[in-house]
């Protein structure tokens, strides 16, 4: 099996050193960055799987080489920062990032919210996610293409999923109909068991919302069940 490789992109040293001896004890490959620039050295010379990040850093901040991430290529993103606001958690969850760890944390809670990252992002490197008996769901004029984990709209442009985003899109195209909870939904996306005022689903929910509310008639494709959580709603054609 692949060793997981994982890219710390943080400013301080004292930081980046601990966590290089919790991820290396772990049996990681890891590798360093202090910066963007250096950030994306490392990514053009090496696979990686998972990058934890800073959001305050020099230059070009965590957020804005979120979205640069985003843009090419599929690795788990987490953040790990000291910004405990709530904006810019959901900001955070917004780009597209998988989780989101304040500082100070704990190392096993961390090491465990990064294991079950890496399984998912692995599996999905290694065709997990590719092995099913269908390579797209259509419904209501809309094509979720698997094997690109892409969303096309009606017109026939394609827009790249994040992962968070694919997964939870996916699970509710394979089980249309029924509502599906907070608690199962973030499982699905991220391995996590959800805990109190964990508003990560909510997030995802509205970021993929969005892709239809560009189309207006579209007709809801994703319900808010109050009290309960959300269902699919699409028409799915016959595969």
């Amino acid at each position: 099996m692949q060793t997981p490789q994982i890219l710390i992109v943080e400013d301080e040293q004292v930081t980046r050193n601990t966590l290089k001896s919790i991820f290396e004890a772990e049996g990681y490959n890891v590798f360093e960055a202090s910066d963007g620039d250096e950030m994306h050295q490392v990514l053009s010379n090496h696979q990686v799987h998972l990058v934890i990040m800073d959001i305050n850093l020099p230059g070009k901040n965590g957020l804005l080489l979120a979205r640069e991430l985003r843009e090419q290529g599929d690795m788990a993103l987490m953040f790990l920062t000291g910004r405990d606001n709530e904006v810019d958690k959901i900001l955070g969850l917004e780009i597209g990032a998988d989780d989101y760890i304040t500082k100070p944390f704990n190392p096993r809670e961390l090491t465990i919210r990064a294991r079950n990252l890496l399984t998912r992002a692995m599996s999905s490197v290694n065709g997990g996610e590719e092995k099913r008996n269908v390579e797209q769901y259509v419904f209501n004029g809309w094509v979720l293409d698997i094997n690109s984990r892409s969303l096309i709209n009606p017109e026939g442009e394609s827009f790249k999923l994040p992962r968070s985003e694919f997964r939870a899109l996916l699970h509710f195209c394979e089980n249309p109909g029924k509502i599906q909870t907070r608690a199962e939904l973030l499982k699905k996306m991220t391995g996590r068991e959800l805990k109190p005022h964990d508003r990560t689903v909510d997030v995802t929910i509205r970021r993929i919302r969005k892709h239809f509310e560009s189309h207006s008639d579209t007709p809801e494709i994703i319900a808010t069940i109050h009290g309960e959580g959300y269902r699919f709603c699409g028409e799915l054609e016959d595969q």
